[in-house]
């Protein structure tokens, strides 16, 4: 027999365990109290124990895809420019710009963090943030803030809003 053992002669609980599991009648007050557990939930048991702590992170964070980042054309370039200049005289201050609301999608590169990655110092990824532009900074710290995230503009790749032009017209900036 494979995976047996003989037991004890010794063995304390040798009758107990020759006894095997109980079995009770499915009709009893102790099985309706107390009914088997099922064996799917078996191993919810022992699924929060973590025996190596942050393995489970590190192993995660090796599953990411970073990418180099894109260095847009002169095309794309003035494009972001213009809508930039277009957000900014839309939220001169903290009153024009609530009193104004503009929803937009900024895309964004973000460096990689993990010092244990390969990607750290080289790559990154592309991340959308949508939200309320409250501020953009053109001048001197050269960011945008969307809700409470701050954004260097060096990092943008693509702004997507919808705004009305002075023509009256809606459509994406």
């Amino acid at each position: 027999m494979t995976g047996s053992m003989q037991i004890p002669a010794d063995f304390k609980y040798r009758d107990v365990f020759l006894k095997g599991r109980p079995v009770h009648d499915r009709h009893s007050r102790f099985y309706a109290k107390h009914p088997p557990m099922p064996p799917s939930r078996w191993a919810k048991i022992f699924s929060p124990f973590d025996a190596l702590r942050g393995f489970s992170d590190a192993v995660a964070s090796k599953e990411i895809l970073y990418d180099c980042m894109r260095i847009p054309d002169e095309e794309n370039r003035k494009d972001l420019d213009r809508k930039l200049k277009v957000l900014k005289s839309l939220t001169k201050n903290r009153h024009l710009a609530r009193e104004n609301k503009v929803k937009a999608t900024v895309t964004y590169f973000l460096p990689c963090k993990d010092p244990d990655s390969e990607a750290f110092g080289n790559k990154g990824q592309y991340i959308k943030r949508s939200g309320t532009v409250m501020k953009v900074d053109t001048d001197i710290e050269r960011t945008i803030l969307i809700d409470d995230t701050r954004i260097s503009l060096d990092d943008i790749s693509d702004i997507e809003t919808d705004i009305f032009f002075d023509t009256g017209s809606e459509g994406s900036i």
